[in-house]
């Protein structure tokens, strides 16, 4: 079976790593695993359609484009991977509508405040739209459910967990040995924290981070930090962490999701406050790595975490209860490995992209069967 995946917010293969971009290649992957082959039918881009009138005349070439690609690839059903008002899905209705083939959207958002502005009350009614078109609606969002089902009957609407390949994060001791020693750590636990360093909540999630430690490290708690991520925000996350952590932390750069998992298997536990964020994939990644983790309880992160059995969530916006999460991780070795062998068998149950995103192959095969 063969059917288009396209992306309208960035192409799966965009050089820049994103939690976005890591769901829609398991999603890929998880597809593949199940037999049924993806082809891209376009790379058009509609980030922030309803502003930019240029992207109104690209999409008609996008929309022949995609078409062409279906009719040629003999393509049974279109898949369209976050759909919402910043970027609306304006060529698979058309190129489904053509082909008489099913239409279905992964993580598709109905946000109706979008359409209060006029900036984004063209992307809302082009959204809202796509959305009335598809056949099924999946999300992996509990919220975004709930907003779906304002909008769609309950049969159309389906939630899946997220899912990753929880065997690309399995803990390496080997790697656990090199990577310390390079970093000239003895006995002391690591954190861990990775992210790209983007002028947005995630370098305020990271100052966050830093902050709170160099708390503790004030009132003499041991620990070393170790930063994977690059980005435009790097010179200022690097100079507050020389101001709150001398001696303490280490950057690492960009590091490839391949290597993510020797990382995380160096670490001790993983923190990242992810304020505002929307899911937190990360959070999976470092808990398939066996690392307990301490988020924040926002957006849609208490559904990728088990709280209190396999990390520590603490209230948007308070850095006291952030900072006792840090401390008592850091100081009970026992408690951190309890959590962390039980985020390893959490991520393995609950969150196993083959299983989760099976449900979407089969629905898939179900529409296609149906025309």
């Amino acid at each position: 079976m063969k059917v288009a995946l396209y992306a309208p917010l960035k192409p799966l293969d965009h050089p820049v790593p994103s939690g976005d971009r890591t769901i829609g290649r398991e999603l890929a992957a998880a597809l593949a695993g199940h037999g049924i082959e993806t082809v891209v039918p376009t790379r058009f881009r509609a980030r922030w359609f309803s502003v930019r009138p240029l992207l109104w005349l690209k999409a008609l070439a996008a929309r022949r484009e995609a078409l062409a690609a279906a009719r040629r690839e003999g393509i049974e059903a279109f898949v369209t991977y976050h759909a919402y008002y910043k970027s609306p899905d304006v060529i698979g209705p058309y190129v489904a509508r053509a082909r008489g083939i099913p239409y279905v959207i992964f993580q598709g958002i109905h946000a109706t405040k979008t359409r209060r502005r006029l900036a984004t009350r063209l992307g809302y009614v082009l959204n809202r739209r796509s959305l009335l078109a598809a056949d099924a609606v999946f999300s992996n969002r509990k919220l975004d459910v709930d907003n779906l089902l304002r909008l769609l009957p309950p049969e159309r609407v389906v939630y899946v967990r997220p899912g990753i390949d929880p065997g690309e994060f399995a803990f390496d001791a080997a790697a656990r040995r090199r990577l310390r020693g390079a970093w000239g750590v003895a006995d002391a636990p690591v954190v861990v924290t990775a992210a790209m360093f983007r002028d947005d909540v995630k370098s305020k999630s990271l100052a966050f981070l830093f902050l709170r430690l160099g708390e503790l490290a004030r009132q003499g708690v041991p620990f070393f930090l170790a930063v994977a991520g690059d980005g435009e925000m790097r010179e200022a996350l690097a100079a507050l962490a020389a101001r709150e952590l001398p001696g303490r932390h280490v950057f690492l750069g960009l590091v490839p999701r391949g290597e993510l998992g020797a990382v995380f298997g160096a670490g001790d536990l993983f923190a990242f406050p992810g304020i505002g964020e929307s899911l937190g994939m990360v959070y999976l990644e470092a808990q398939a790595a066996g690392l307990p983790v301490v988020p924040l309880a926002d957006g849609g992160v208490p559904e990728v975490v088990a709280n209190g059995r396999t990390g520590l969530l603490t209230p948007p916006g308070d850095a006291a209860a952030y900072g006792d999460a840090l401390a008592r991780l850091l100081d009970d070795k026992a408690l951190r490995r309890a959590m962390g062998e039980a985020a390893a068998r959490y991520v393995r149950a609950e969150h196993d992209r083959a299983v989760n995103y099976g449900v979407v192959a089969e629905r898939l095969r179900r529409l296609v069967g149906l025309r």
